[in-house]
């Protein structure tokens, strides 16, 4: 990666690509956006693409594919078993990671499945730097506890901590000194954390990680749906790896480990995923289950014009050029916000900006699920559609009360090549205007609850009538804007 510095003295990101193919947006009236967030139960997830202009909600599956990518399409060898574009996936895996076996999944959250299965035990438990989502609620289905062992500043909003991800190691020892060795199915490293802001995770750390359960016989797993952005932290920001290349970053990390996992709709910019490991009998073990529950070993799932990405996005990634781009635009959309007052979690890390939600409404409680307000809000008098992460996103207690979240957070992913400057100044300038008026929002309650991960397909309304006062005030102040 280069560095480009402006005469003007302007520090914004510059784009280490072009753009070729482009897709129509639309910017609807806000008195439609109003119909429509109503429309999805104030559930930013059931939104109709057509209503939205700014979709942040995830990088998943959404990245821009490269024009190597999509060449690579046209030449996949469309064979049910045996396909040569699943051995040159297979290959590149081997030359990345230098892992010996590799199944295909279709996605992340499959591997995730197959992994509780095989691993997880009723009464055993996940210790992890931190929980995902759908992550918790394979390994709970199955019986076993995540144990999140992050440490002391990972929950710090404002911070210069340049890996918030880290797992603590006395806790690590402590669990497995209490719980004994024979209760651990596997320790989960997610590099980097999703749930607390992108988050990353130094390679010093994960080798810590690795030797304690070396020690102890306990299977050491990475999630490496988002290794693509840690990579890039590890290079910046960790005195050791600024003179490795990324490849050797990658190898090292992957050295730390007995299983890796990911998802292709993140790192690799397709769709798919998949299970890499050098244990011939787990390989085994958990082969049976990939012809079971997602297709032959040569597709798992996946369609073939997919793998042949995928192979090509696991290359690029080894590219500073690529892999810097995410980060760089999340940095400058953080450092402007923070810039203008807006509460936001820093040090910036990857995926996406995340706002602090608990502070931007600080009136709402928590049992009013504040970041999924603040999403309902944005999509109203922006059109931006961002992703709850917060207390929302978490499943009742067995009694029937709310489990708090740790943070509220409403996070804007920003996916790679997608957005231009503009549109993320745009975003910006909505979220100050809104946080001008945050007095006017309010919370928000569930009128349809589904038992098991609710944020995705759960409807609410608002406690009042504060929506209406928002449109009131966007009118007010900005006219006849859309």
């Amino acid at each position: 990666m280069s560095e480009v510095k402006f005469y003007s003295g302007e520090s914004v990101p510059l784009e280490m690509h072009k753009v070729r193919i482009v897709q129509k947006l639309h910017l609807v009236p806000i008195e439609q956006r109003h119909a429509a967030i109503t429309e999805a139960g104030n559930n930013t997830f059931l939104l109709k693409n057509r209503d939205i202009f700014l979709d942040m909600l995830t990088d998943s599956g959404v990245n821009a594919m490269s024009d190597r990518q999509q060449a690579a399409m046209m030449v996949a060898d469309d064979s049910y078993a045996g396909s040569e574009t699943f051995y040159r996936l297979e290959a590149k895996i081997r030359e990345i990671f230098g892992t010996r076996y590799f199944l295909p999944a279709h996605q992340g959250r499959a591997c995730e499945n197959l992994l509780s299965q095989v691993l997880v035990r009723p009464g055993t438990i996940v210790p992890t730097n931190y929980h995902f989502t759908t992550t918790k609620a394979h390994i709970t289905l199955n019986g076993g506890t995540v144990e999140e062992i992050f440490t002391s500043d990972a929950l710090e909003v404002t911070s210069d901590k340049p890996f918030k991800g880290d797992m603590d190691l006395e806790k690590l020892r402590a669990l497995i000194a209490e719980q004994g060795a024979e209760r651990i199915a596997f320790v989960r490293c997610e590099a980097g954390t999703n749930l607390i802001g992108g988050q990353p995770v130094s390679l010093q750390n994960m080798r810590d990680v690795g030797r304690i359960c070396r020690e102890h016989g306990i299977l050491a797993v990475l999630d490496a749906s988002l290794l693509a952005d840690n990579l890039y932290f590890n290079k910046i920001r960790e005195p050791e790896c600024r003179e490795m290349s990324l490849r050797e970053i990658t190898r090292a990390v992957a050295d730390q480990y007995d299983l890796i996992y990911f998802s292709a709709r993140k790192l690799g910019c397709a769709r798919g995923g998949g299970i890499c490991m050098n244990s011939e009998d787990l390989y085994k073990t958990i082969r049976e289950k990939i012809t079971l529950y997602e297709g032959f070993l040569t597709y798992g799932g996946m369609s073939v014009r997919e793998i042949e990405a995928i192979t090509v996005g696991l290359e690029e990634t080894m590219d500073m050029d690529m892999v810097s781009q995410g980060p760089q635009f999340i940095r400058f959309m953080v450092e402007e916000l923070a810039r203008k007052g807006v509460p936001v979690i820093t040090p910036p890390g990857g995926l996406g900006c995340h706002i602090d939600a608990r502070a931007f409404l600080s009136h709402v409680p928590q049992t009013e699920y504040p970041a999924g307000a603040l999403g309902s809000a944005l999509y109203l008098v922006g059109g931006v559609r961002g992703m709850e992460r917060g207390t929302l996103s978490e499943q009742r207690n067995p009694d029937g009360s709310e489990k708090l979240a740790d943070m509220e957070l409403l996070r804007l992913a920003l996916p790679r090549r997608v957005f231009t400057m503009s549109q993320v100044k745009y975003a910006v300038d909505r979220i100050v205007w809104l946080y001008e008026n945050r007095h006017l929002v309010g919370g928000l309650r569930f009128v349809e609850e589904p038992s098991i991960l609710r944020f995705f397909f759960g409807r609410l309304v608002p406690t009042s009538d504060w929506q209406e006062a928002l449109v009131a005030k966007f009118r007010a102040d900005l006219g006849d804007s859309l």
